[in-house]
């Protein structure tokens, strides 16, 4: 009788064949494990795996970019070709840099009246340079300088978002979540600076439209990266 019951389980155990899906999020090397028997296995590129199972069996599903999921296969499970698994991204926490400002500053010291624009080194160069008006302004347009101290300003600003965005996420984020290449981290930073919709949103501190972006960009640019190694 005992026999009979063991077989009569073995028998209710088929490979269960599924596919994960996720919004903007890979679903490739996702850690596949069925609880009840202990087998596991991981999704390929596309999101499918294969593992042994039964009606009752617990699959517990894992990633580094996604929350955990636990599912119980079903009758109906065993019967369908293929079983849909939605997982959700994990919410990824911004590294917060706290900076204690100062309350000392040349307005309260009555130097500079308040409410008075403050420039950058670069923006101060060229605002020297073309203020004066008269020849001073003429002989700087025609020896280059006024388009010179321009271009230092772009090269400013972009120094300034490369610092904002270095601070907001670990190079372990680019690797495991966007599936950046740890060498062409920085050049990925790069790129992401030079997208004005991206830009726009790091200078108005937008993380939600910021974590939206990069996903996209990310996408991007490794397809950038695969074109080159080919």
């Amino acid at each position: 009788m005992l026999v009979q019951v063991a077989f009569g389980q073995t028998n209710n155990t088929k490979e269960i064949r599924g596919k994960i899906t996720s919004d903007s999020v890979a679903v490739d090397r996702i850690n596949v494990v069925n609880v009840s028997t202990e087998k596991a296995t991981v999704s390929d590129a596309n999101g499918f795996f294969t593992i042994p199972g039964k009606e009752g069996d617990i699959l517990f599903f894992t990633a580094v970019n996604l929350e955990a999921l636990r599912r119980k296969i079903t009758k109906q499970d065993l019967v369908e070709e293929v079983i849909t698994v939605q997982m959700i991204p994990k919410s990824i926490i911004l590294k917060e840099v706290i900076v204690n400002e100062s309350s000392i500053t040349a307005e309260s010291l009555g130097i500079i009246p308040y409410g008075q624009k403050k420039y950058t080194p670069s923006e101060r160069k060229l605002y020297t340079a073309t203020s004066g008006g008269g020849i001073d302004g003429l002989l700087n347009t025609i020896s280059g300088r006024k388009a010179m101290l321009k271009k230092e300003i772009i090269v400013e600003k972009k120094e300034q978002l490369l610092a904002r965005i270095d601070v907001l996420f670990e190079d372990k984020y680019y690797t495991e979540t966007l599936r950046i290449p740890s060498d062409y981290i920085k050049g990925f930073q790069y790129y992401c600076v030079d997208d004005g919709v991206f830009a726009n949103a790091l200078r108005a501190k937008n993380k939600t439209l910021i974590m939206y972006l990069i996903v996209q960009l990310a996408e991007n640019y490794n397809e950038i990266i695969a074109l080159e190694n080919k």
